[in-house]
């Protein structure tokens, strides 16, 4: 991301590390997706919510912010999805399909 600060990678690794460790202990890739979405959906409402002074202003906000964070997130996905079909053979090396 172009504009990210210097340990973005960094703390998004993290994330990779810790779904690549539950995966290793037998968790299915589906499922570990499925939690890291429902997790980074939780911490952005808790993001938003930490800027409202009530629940009434973070539901007037609904709109707004789900239609920030589906582009932001539609962003990175295509930006990714690129990345790996550029780059297929090499990260795809030696994996089982996990």
């Amino acid at each position: 991301m172009a504009d990210s600060d210097d340990t973005f990678i960094e703390r998004a690794d993290a994330h990779i590390f810790l779904s690549n460790d539950q995966i290793a202990k037998g968790v299915s890739a589906g499922k570990v997706s499925a939690s890291n979405m429902y997790a980074t959906a939780r911490f952005n409402v808790w993001l938003s919510a930490s800027g409202c002074e009530s629940g009434e202003e973070l539901a007037e906000g609904k709109t707004e912010i789900t239609e920030y964070f589906v582009a932001e997130y539609k962003k990175m996905l295509e930006e990714n999805l690129d990345n790996y079909s550029k780059n297929f053979d090499d990260y795809m090396k030696g994996t089982s399909g996990k």
